[in-house]
């Protein structure tokens, strides 16, 4: 970790140690802005591939939305969805492959992210967005989603209709909430009793408690193919969430694990493009 990094962290230590002596709540609620929000933002210049691409920018709530279009005519659709601090530019690897196999290919920024608007992003807004891209340009019959954009789109798919001929692929997908708080916590160093202040943040702002947002609690009810990328030294998407799912052996999940890939070299992967891209 770097010097500025560290300085950074016990600033924000120090800070949250200090506001939850005067309120817990006022703490929880600084604690949870800043869990919902990217601390660093993809602007990178866009590839040929994008540069070339129809540009889809809609509205969304309150967000101005960057979205790209390929293949307009294609017979099926495909949906990418990225991760946190990340953008659907990390992506252009697929664009050209599922445009080959004549796939319409949708692919949009979340809020927070790349050239989208907005400064914070939580899960209900990502899967909102999900479900507005399909209202609007779906019926959608792939997906390809990584971290937690994964979470994202499986929480939609409670809610928008589909069946057991849709692919979706999971690439390191956020399988617990719960996990990743318990990340944020350790990481800040924050105070134990500000914990049930946040979980009680997250059912005020969603109406389900921490532990609904879950993939593992999702699962049962996906109908479509789902194959599920996940690499055992992944520290932020942890392999142990996934080996719950593995062992309810779910007939329409297959599982690629790997080694040494981590978070997200693993969708860069040569192998990995060349299984998903078969799979779909």
């Amino acid at each position: 970790m770097t010097l500025p990094k560290q300085l950074v962290l016990k600033y924000l230590r120090a800070k949250f140690v200090f506001l939850s002596s005067i309120s817990k709540r006022k703490a929880a609620e600084k604690a949870f802005k800043l869990f919902c929000t990217p601390h660093s933002r993809s602007k990178k210049d866009l590839s040929e591939v994008f540069l070339e691409a129809e540009k889809l920018d809609i509205d969304f709530e309150h967000y101005k939305i960057r979205g790209y279009r390929w293949n307009k005519d294609g017979q099926k659709k495909a949906l990418v969805l990225h991760g946190f601090e990340s953008t659907v530019a990390n992506f252009e690897q697929y664009i050209t492959g599922l445009v080959n196999k004549d796939y319409q290919v949708l692919a949009f920024d979340a809020p927070a992210h790349g050239y989208s608007s907005g400064k914070t992003i939580d899960a209900v807004v990502y899967k909102n967005m999900v479900q507005h891209i399909w209202t609007n340009f779906g019926p959608i019959d792939s997906y390809l989603a990584h971290s937690f954009g994964g979470l994202a789109l499986c929480l939609a798919l409670e809610e928008i209709p589909h069946s057991s001929s849709i692919k979706i692929v999971l690439v390191a997908p956020a399988v617990e909430t719960r996990t990743a708080i318990d990340n944020f916590f350790q990481i800040l160093e924050l105070p134990s009793n500000l914990r049930p202040q946040f979980d009680t943040i997250i059912k005020e702002k969603g109406n389900h408690p921490t532990e609904w947002y879950s993939i593992a609690r999702v699962a049962p009810i996906i109908k479509g193919q789902v194959l599920f990328l996940q690499d055992k030294d992944d520290m932020m998407t942890p392999f142990s969430d996934v080996e719950p799912i593995m062992d309810r052996n779910y007939p329409n999940f297959s599982f690629i694990i790997s080694e040494g890939l981590g978070h997200r070299r693993i969708y860069r992967d040569e192998q990995s493009v060349k299984d998903i891209l078969e799979f779909l």
